[in-house]
């Protein structure tokens, strides 16, 4: 029986903690005993610490991983880089913001032994066209820069297979800040087996979100010399 963690960054998610564990909880379900739900939460100003130290009272398959950066995508990093060492044969990575549905994780999960990484697909996006338009634009500087086409490049909603993630991760500096683009780029640059499947996406639930556009067209900005460094990394090996 395989092992999965089901892994989140949060920050600053007290409106929404308590319900993304309850309804994410259930997923670890019929799964080996070392599975569980990692939630990275370093940083919060308000109580989303203290609810996740409270929820493990009745979810003893959640942990807690505090000693991550403060921002999402190292969070992310350090979240695969604990099921790396933790040796965990699957990593199933979404957000805490409770826009993800975990009744569509079903259909991820049959399909884990054919594809090495099953991709959420954004077609209808309840963040908003402005998001929407951003991971276009995403798409398709992936496309220029690395030659890859792929639909949706940053969706939190991913099933994937620990020993590629491993292949790749360590690419990228722990505190780079949009390893899930990279990863979906590695994915294609390299002709794994992937999939993308269409997901529902809502609204945040609660909270503020914490990256807003000009944090987005900034970082956006930053990554475009991040592409050129990577590109040259991958055209060595």
């Amino acid at each position: 029986m395989e092992s999965i963690y089901v892994v989140m960054p949060a920050y600053n998610e007290e409106a929404n903690i308590r319900g993304t564990v309850k309804e994410w909880y259930k997923v670890l379900e019929g799964k080996n005993e070392k599975s569980r739900l990692v939630i990275a939460d370093s940083g919060s100003s308000d109580k989303t610490h203290e609810i996740l130290q409270e929820l493990q009272k009745d979810y003893p398959q959640l942990e807690i991983l505090e000693d991550s950066d403060k921002q999402h995508g190292p969070k992310v990093i350090a979240l695969y880089d604990y099921a790396i060492k933790n040796d965990i044969d699957y990593i199933f990575q979404t957000d805490s913001d409770g826009q993800t549905n975990p009744d569509e994780f079903g259909q991820f999960w049959d399909l884990r032994y054919e594809f090495d990484g099953i991709f959420g697909l954004r077609n209808d996006r309840g963040d908003g066209k402005s998001r929407a338009f951003v991971e276009q634009v995403v798409c398709f500087l992936l496309r220029l820069y690395f030659g890859v086409k792929v639909p949706d490049a940053n969706a939190p909603f991913r099933l994937m297979k620990t020993e590629v993630v491993k292949k790749y991760l360590y690419n990228m500096d722990k505190n780079y800040n949009l390893p899930n683009i990279m990863m979906t780029t590695y994915y294609a640059y390299y002709n794994e087996k992937y999939k993308f499947i269409p997901i529902s996406f809502k609204p945040r639930q609660g909270g503020v979100n914490s990256i807003n556009i000009p944090k987005i067209v900034k970082i956006g900005w930053a990554a475009l010399g991040d592409f050129h460094r990577l590109k040259k990394k991958m055209k060595k090996n």
